[in-house]
């Protein structure tokens, strides 16, 4: 093989590699930029007793902002499930069941930290209602179709869903069958 030929497949090799990592790192740089973004928002929204979207850019309005102190992490919680609101932030679920909030987020991104998160752990939701502090209780691998919201619970709870395994290939597809849950309930 001549040069010239090596040389264009190895241009052509290194462009699709840089391509490849441009693509990789465009969903964790979309979400933190998101945040920025989505900040102001939330403080926004908290002002004003209607909800206010968060941009035109996405289909859904800041309702929380959460954080877990001991791992420094927080992020604000976007209304309803859509995928669009989904890439830019952990969102709730629309419907409550007695007591119980469901929080969901991509585990590449806003909910990473659910790898890290321990039995014991406090987490903070802030919403229009003010701080709500829980504790984590519990921890639970369910099929996505199999996911059971508990009902008359003794205390309010919240869960934390995230897709599971957490070293699942990124590029498999639109993630897994698994979903990782913690379980935090209200704290006096």
């Amino acid at each position: 093989m001549n040069r010239t030929i090596i040389r264009t497949l190895s241009a052509l090799a290194l462009a699709a590699g840089m391509a490849h990592a441009a693509q990789a790192a465009w969903i964790p740089a979309k979400a933190a930029a998101a945040q920025v973004v989505l900040e102001r928002a939330f403080a926004t929204a908290m002002a004003n007793p209607v909800p206010v979207k968060a941009s035109v850019a996405v289909d859904a309005a800041p309702v929380a902002r959460i954080a877990v102190p001991r791992l420094g992490v927080g992020a604000v919680v976007l209304s309803g499930r859509s995928k669009q609101a989904l890439s830019m932030a952990p969102t709730e679920l629309p419907e409550r069941i007695d007591d119980v909030r469901v929080i969901s987020g991509h585990r590449d991104t806003h909910f990473a930290f659910i790898r890290d998160l321990a039995v014991g752990d406090r987490v903070e939701l802030t919403d229009a209602a003010g701080k709500h502090a829980y504790r984590v209780v519990r921890f639970e691998t369910v099929r996505h179709d199999g996911f059971a919201i508990p009902t008359h619970p003794d205390r309010p709870l919240l869960a934390l869903a995230t897709c599971f395994p957490f070293d699942a290939p990124l590029n498999s597809g639109p993630g897994t069958p698994w979903r990782r849950v913690a379980w935090a309930e209200a704290i006096d």
